[in-house]
């Protein structure tokens, strides 16, 4: 397994545990979130890009894979054309870690949210590689990514939590407002 951290700053050396703002997760230890090569298309787009992202698992209905995804690929991540210039223009850095300490004592990965792919770790991470993304829809279109651009993110979004996908709303503070 490969484990990742998706950043617009090209210089990050470590990276340092922080205490997470999500109420429901533990605020006495820090963490080092990474994700792993599955959810990374999720992703790659501007940070504060509103996307709904989704993929096909085991347990997806064929009703559900005919609904929501018109070519063969099985994962979708979808932008509002307000957000194509800059997703055109935009520039991430992907970092790798060595995996050593997203693992338990008992061999198992630390595995903080499966359909998001977060893994963590409570110790400063030292990247082992990192690697320069300038075409972000490119690097989409090599992971069999279909890449959809939206008016707006709404309508499709609340389609994608009915279904048997696993999805994700990420950003969507930032969305257009409903209509």
């Amino acid at each position: 397994m490969r484990l990742f951290h998706v950043s617009e700053e090209p210089d990050i050396t470590e990276f340092v545990p922080r205490i997470p703002h999500r109420q429901d997760l533990d605020r006495t230890k820090g963490l080092v979130w990474a994700l792993n090569e599955r959810c990374l298309p999720n992703f790659l787009t501007p940070r504060n890009c509103p996307r709904v992202t989704y993929h096909a698992t085991d347990k997806s209905t064929p009703e559900d894979i005919a609904r929501f995804f018109s070519s063969q690929s099985r994962h979708t991540v979808a932008i509002e054309n307000a957000w194509y210039e800059q997703m055109a223009k935009a520039v991430l850095y992907i970092y790798e870690f060595d995996t050593s300490n997203f693992y338990r004592q008992n061999s198992n990965f630390k595995l903080q949210d499966d359909i998001a792919g977060y893994y963590v770790s409570e110790k400063t991470e030292i990247p082992i590689s990192v690697t320069r993304y300038d075409d972000l829809f490119g690097e989409l279109f090599k992971r069999d990514v279909e890449v959809r651009i939206l008016s707006s993110l709404w309508e499709l979004g609340d389609a994608v939590q009915q279904s048997t996908l696993n999805w994700s709303l990420c950003r969507m503070a930032y969305a257009q407002p409903r209509l």
